[in-house]
């Protein structure tokens, strides 16, 4: 089978550890081992977040969200590589660089709500937007820096990750997300957004043929009335029970919409859960699974 499995932000950075590359190193290595449980049976292309690194990077640097989605896509890329390469000797790896087409009327440009980089207090935040001109808005208990997040619409590599795929390889893409770019009059251009990697991810599965998406994380599986008093995980799930709740618009929600667009697109699994339980996800034994049904 051929496995799209997209990396949350806490395959390198946890939420509250400082940003030091041997966490992020060590962190990467806990995740390779997970992947690589799987890459020894079945076909394997690996995405993976951004947003702590980007957002971390846009502090140091004057440089617009594309470029840094580029260079982010590239250092992490790299940690991931050189740790599967380790759990997977002899194992051709590839890690590219990968641009996917956004629409620069979406609508998403006027309403930014992708948090990026750390989380501040609230008089911090207030600061910095101030300072930076940033849009804010409210993460756990704290505040983080939102960006427009387009839907992705086209990924313009996908014929060489299909090509390298079926050569045997191990392929890591779409990193952060992708790069977000647009068609002008001249060709194609980067735009200052982040398209959310959940997202990105169900359309490159869904345009690779991929026979599941797992999307991997540091919750366990999706929740009912999460953090209430009547919390429940999801098991075996329909899109059509799912759409029934509500879930964060800045962490879950996307991960649901994601895995519903891919299950009902493909009529595959679409799965969601812990890092840890990734091949116990695709057995159907952990985590939350939407099962595609095609009519």
């Amino acid at each position: 089978m051929l496995i799209v499995a997209a990396l949350g932000g806490n395959a390198l950075l946890r939420r509250g550890e400082p940003p030091e590359t041997w966490r992020q190193i060590a962190n990467i290595r806990v995740a390779a081992r997970a992947l690589a449980e799987i890459a020894r049976e079945h076909a394997l292309v690996v995405t993976h977040g951004n947003g702590p690194q980007v957002g971390l990077l846009a502090l140091q640097s004057g440089d617009p969200l594309d470029m840094l989605s580029a260079e982010t896509e590239g250092m992490i890329g790299y940690m991931i590589e050189t740790a599967l390469r380790n759990e997977l000797p002899g194992r051709d790896i590839a890690g590219l660089l990968t641009q996917i087409a956004v629409d620069p009327d979406d609508p998403a440009f006027a309403t930014p709500d992708k948090p990026i980089g750390p989380v501040y207090s609230e008089a911090e935040a207030k600061r910095l937007a101030g300072e930076r001109r940033w849009s804010i808005a409210a993460d756990g208990d704290g505040f983080r820096r939102v960006v427009p997040s387009p839907r992705p619409l086209r990924v313009l590599e996908i014929e060489t990750i299909r090509l390298l795929v079926h050569s045997g390889v191990l392929v890591i893409c779409a990193g952060g997300g992708g790069i977000p770019v647009v068609a002008g009059e001249t060709g194609w251009r980067g735009i200052e957004a982040v398209i959310d990697k959940d997202r990105a991810s169900a359309l490159l599965a869904t345009e690779l043929g991929a026979d599941a998406l797992l999307m991997l994380t540091d919750v366990n599986a999706v929740y009912a009335d999460w953090e209430g008093v009547k919390a429940r995980p999801f098991g075996a799930v329909s899109a059509d029970e799912l759409r029934k709740y509500e879930f964060a618009p800045g962490s879950m929600g996307p991960k649901v919409e994601a895995a519903i667009e891919f299950a009902e697109a493909t009529g595959c699994m679409a799965g969601i859960g812990g890092l840890q339980d990734a091949a116990a996800i695709l057995r159907g034994e952990a985590g939350t699974r939407i099962a595609g049904s095609l009519s």
